[in-house]
């Protein structure tokens, strides 16, 4: 593409997933018992749109990739000092909750709206990345939200492989069931991609991207905007972790009915 493309990668911050997790009831709805301790992550599915999108921008010259999150300022100020040194981005910071009880709805209102500020958006050169599922609100719901907010209704999910033609066409490869690939041409830009795990390995620590990075990163979380999201107007009357139980049988040719029927009538004795 001749002007490159303008890549906005929509990922926020999670636990590290090697800690434990207990939810908790807090004044504000459900949470995490002991959030504000735990260690914050990048969250994988978008860690994955990111090095895609570095990938993709380095492919193309005149290309640039933003990084837009949202969660809690301190969190997002003690993750972007490694993910900054992995790849060139310019952060745009959302200050508000990142956890997983949040309203998709409320997050992807922010998130739509803090790209339409981008200065200088040309939506003829825009490409929105980011997890096709997340570790934090799960399934690629807010990106979806997001790109139907922005009216884009070129919308890709579970991608692996995206590669410009020569007429500036994308061709996409999406997962689908049986192991195999949906192959699909977009004309042109603006189009949302839900990353998968794509192809790219985690890229190494390089102190001078990172050194670089960090003469934006720390300028946008101190004019982080506030975006506080609720939880929708839900109740929840309980958040507990769910029970570990195994019971295996080895039954031979039951029907794909028969087994669903047994799973349903299991899943109600609970």
């Amino acid at each position: 593409m001749a002007n490159g493309f303008q890549i906005v990668v929509l990922g926020s911050i999670v636990p590290d997933p090697l800690q434990t997790l207990e939810p908790v009831a807090t004044p504000q709805g459900p949470g995490l018992k002991n959030e504000q301790m735990l260690p914050a992550v990048l969250d994988p599915w978008a860690a994955s749109a990111l090095y895609e999108a570095a990938a993709l921008a380095a492919k193309a010259p005149g290309s640039k990739v933003t990084l837009l999150s949202l969660g809690p300022k301190a969190k997002l100020q003690q993750t972007m000092m490694a993910v900054a040194q992995k790849v060139p981005f310019e952060l745009v910071a959302l200050d508000g909750p990142a956890g997983g009880f949040t309203d998709a709805r409320e997050v992807a209102a922010r998130l739509a709206a803090a790209v339409k500020a981008l200065p200088g958006l040309d939506r003829s050169r825009l490409l929105l990345f980011g997890g096709w599922e997340s570790a934090s609100r799960s399934a690629g719901v807010t990106l979806q939200l997001v790109g139907e907010q922005l009216e884009i209704h070129d919308q890709f999910q579970g991608v692996d492989e995206l590669t410009v033609g020569p007429d500036g066409a994308l061709r996409v490869l999406e997962r689908v069931e049986g192991g195999r690939h949906q192959v699909s041409v977009c004309p042109s830009p603006p189009a949302v991609l839900g990353w998968a795990t794509g192809n790219l390995p985690e890229p190494k620590n390089n102190p001078q991207v990172g050194m670089a990075n960090m003469r934006t990163v720390m300028p946008a979380l101190q004019k982080a905007a506030a975006a506080p999201v609720g939880v929708g107007g839900v109740e929840f009357a309980s958040v507990a972790v769910p029970k570990a139980q195994r019971e295996t049988r080895v039954v031979k040719d039951m029907s794909p009915d028969e087994v669903a029927r047994e799973l349903v009538e299991w899943i109600k004795q609970d």
